[in-house]
């Protein structure tokens, strides 16, 4: 597992790709999430080499972007985006990133389940075939508080082992975006993760709960730094990860604090719970 910086995650704009390699480079981070959109326009302009370098002067991996197609979207923004896909595609296979990653909403007004659960393998497959042909892999993320589905008329996937069950139906590049704090609002256990193979987790989201709130009136965007309430048992989740041999990007998603003390504290929860990240 390596440390990775994704600025998004933490409140912040992202700035350029220069920017942002120099910010993961002094917070002491090992791994960049990227927007795939710039880094194939510098290829375009400057080549392969002249990308690679950045990341190698940096000393920083190209740990993964955001999956750019609007797949949820109109019928016609989807087939546009899947159009670009193959060109962001091969982008990132050029520098090595290979991950990229979504989150499913765990409801719909429209769908019912079963009608939804065809709908998402209908947008998602294609986009996986586009991007196994490029030797990438797709993370889903599943979204477990209760107070967003029951917002919403028709209930739809919010527990980790049906999201793999549909990502693995989609195809097998596919498989979680797996996050500390959604694993803890849908109810899951340490079981349930050492369940897991390191081929099932694309991409990870680490973070921590605020006390004093029932399971199920968790709202989701307040969250902590990992380890800063100890309501979440972060330990038993990176120590059942390690057990796995989970070996990709590690994102402190708290939203809303400054890249260098993520890190420090991210790096802190790691030590807790005896778990080494890569050097």
């Amino acid at each position: 597992m390596y440390l990775t910086l994704s600025p998004g995650a933490l409140g912040m704009k992202p700035g350029s790709l220069r920017d942002a390699l120099m910010l993961g480079m002094e917070s002491g981070y090992q791994g960049l999430e990227v927007s795939i959109q710039e880094v194939a326009e510098l290829l375009d302009q400057h080549g392969t080499d002249f990308v690679r370098g950045l990341f190698r002067d940096a000393k920083l991996r190209p740990a993964g972007f955001g999956l750019p197609v609007p797949w949820n979207g109109p019928e016609e923004e989807w087939r546009q985006g899947l159009e670009r896909l193959a060109v962001y595609a091969k982008a990132a296979q050029q520098i090595g990133c290979l991950r990229t990653m979504t989150w499913v909403l765990s409801g719909s007004n429209e769908r019912p389940y079963d009608e939804n659960r065809q709908f998402h393998i209908r947008r998602f497959r294609p986009i996986a075939e586009i991007l196994e042909a490029h030797g990438c892999r797709l993370g889903l993320e599943f979204l477990g508080p209760k107070t967003i589905r029951s917002q919403l008329r028709y209930p739809f996937i919010y527990r980790m082992e049906d999201m793999l069950e549909l990502a693995h139906e989609i195809g097998p590049n596919v498989g979680l975006l797996l996050d500390s704090w959604h694993w803890y609002t849908s109810g899951g256990t340490v079981e349930d993760l050492r369940m897991l193979r390191n081929e099932d987790v694309v991409y990870v989201h680490v973070n921590d709960a605020p006390r004093g709130v029932p399971l199920e009136e968790h709202v989701d965007n307040r969250r902590t730094l990992p380890g800063a309430t100890g309501v979440i048992d972060l330990g038993g989740f990176l120590q059942a990860l390690n057990a796995i041999g989970y070996d990709g990007p590690v994102v402190c998603e708290p939203f809303g604090n400054p890249a260098v003390w993520a890190a420090d504290v991210t790096r802190s929860a790691f030590e807790r719970a005896g778990v080494p990240l890569e050097s």
